[in-house]
């Protein structure tokens, strides 16, 4: 298993769309610190997966395409778009898939690599949201357009038991 940690939206959003994936084992929702001028906490993800069944680009990929990987809108120090990277080597190629990826935005990606510094988990009452609440407002009007997103762009990716709250 390697990790990834990956914010850009609201972190129940997030966890969904990584919990919906072949090859994802865990998903830990919750805040996510780095270093530099980045230390405050931020919502995010860290991804347990299976790279020979799902890729770091695979992830990225739909990370960027999963929230709004190219507004620098007021929330972004709440709601950071970033990669959290665990080792240098890590780093190096998440930074060459950001770049191989912007020709498919018509904007620039404003998705940081950063080096992963710490977590502090969401209380358990928040912690699995979207495939425990799927019948809430926030699940259908925000999480669902992004499950059928994942679905129509990376069926192949997509655990067949996720469209079941759809």
């Amino acid at each position: 298993m390697e990790k990834i940690a990956l914010g850009g939206g609201c972190h129940w959003c997030t966890e969904a769309v990584f919990q919906s994936l072949k090859g994802v084992n865990k998903v830990e929702q919750g805040f996510v610190s780095s270093t530099g001028i980045h230390t405050s906490f931020s919502e995010a993800v860290v991804v347990r997966f299976n790279p020979s069944i799902i890729t770091l680009k695979d992830l990225v990929e739909i990370h960027l395409h999963t929230h709004k990987s190219t507004s620098n809108h007021s929330m972004r120090t709440k709601y950071r778009s970033a990669i959290y990277t665990f080792s240098d080597q890590q780093l190096h190629e998440a930074n060459a898939i950001l770049n191989e990826l912007q020709v498919d935005f018509k904007d620039r990606l404003i998705t940081n690599v950063l080096p992963f510094d710490s977590f502090k988990p969401s209380t358990v009452a928040f912690q699995n949201y979207y495939y425990s609440n799927p019948e809430k407002p926030f699940c259908q009007n925000y999480i669902d357009p992004k499950i059928k997103l994942l679905f129509k762009k990376f069926s192949i990716h997509a655990k067949a038991n996720s469209i079941a709250n759809l």
